[in-house]
């Protein structure tokens, strides 16, 4: 086979991978399970990507996302579920029917997007589908999201309807009390599953303090792994022109390197 821009050709590609007799033995004995999390990591790739505002990785990226709904779809093809063009006409009909004022009658796209329009028609589309609709005001947030994102939606959800701190300082408050129990768990030699219970709370409070100021949890801690790395690796340069490794120093001397790396950085 040979590259091609057809979707077609990919999911040829994709068919042939795991094809019994001839294909690849890897993927041959991949599941659903087992892809999953191959199919978040490209997701965050792509949010990597773009962060860094590569657009030659972003393509590159993107097509590695593209491969995991391949990758899903033929799966559920072999199961006799649904198969690609399957998902492609679920996403236009939702689209279509999620955006009357760009796709709809006259009428329709006159009266422009009503507030509360995308809510309204997911509701009916789940009713559609014999779907309960939520109960309880945090019962639409998913499980299955990032835990940071799925505490920001959580978050956001009790606030509308008040369940809110009145000021940032009150959060602060909050942060600094969960983190002191922290402490008392620690004194107290506590079991691993206390520890953390009480970090998962200090976790929680911080991220509320983030969304508070529309600032992305997730990014923001993206953002500090990148600068440890970097400053990590100043380290490593500094100790290697002296001929040695981070093992070979002290702590006191790779903090002091550390430091110096943080104020270069300004």
């Amino acid at each position: 086979m040979t590259p091609s821009r057809d979707i077609g050709r990919l999911i040829e590609i994709m068919a042939a991978l795991r094809d019994r007799e001839h294909g690849c033995p890897w993927d041959i004995e991949q599941t659903f399970d087992t892809i999953v999390p191959y199919t978040i990591e490209e997701a965050y790739e792509v949010a990597e990507a773009i962060a860094d505002d590569d657009m030659a990785a972003l393509c590159d990226e993107l097509g590695d996302l593209l491969l995991q709904v391949v990758y899903h779809a033929q799966l559920a093809s072999e199961a006799g579920a649904f198969a690609f063009p399957d998902v492609v006409e679920a996403i236009t009909r939702k689209l279509i029917r999620r955006h009357p004022h760009v796709f709809g009658n006259a009428d329709a796209r006159a009266a422009g997007a009503a507030k509360g329009q995308w809510e309204r028609i997911k509701a009916e589309e789940k009713r559609e589908r014999g779907l309960e609709a939520p109960q309880g005001v945090l019962d639409a947030v998913p499980v299955a999201i990032p835990a940071t994102m799925r505490a920001v939606k959580l978050q956001d959800k009790a606030a509308k309807v008040g369940f809110e701190w009145p000021d940032s300082a009150s959060v602060l408050a909050k942060i600094r009390e969960e983190i002191d129990e922290v402490e008392r768990e620690i004194a107290a030699s506590a079991s691993r599953e206390r520890l953390e219970a009480e970090i998962g709370d200090v976790l929680f409070a911080v991220t509320n303090l983030a969304r508070r100021f529309d600032v992305d949890p997730d990014q923001a801690l993206r953002r500090t792994n990148a600068k440890f790395v970097k400053r990590f690796g100043n380290i490593e340069t500094r100790l290697a022109a002296d001929g040695r490794k981070p093992q070979d120093a002290s702590l006191e001397e790779m903090e002091a390197l550390w430091a110096a790396a943080k104020e270069a950085a300004g």
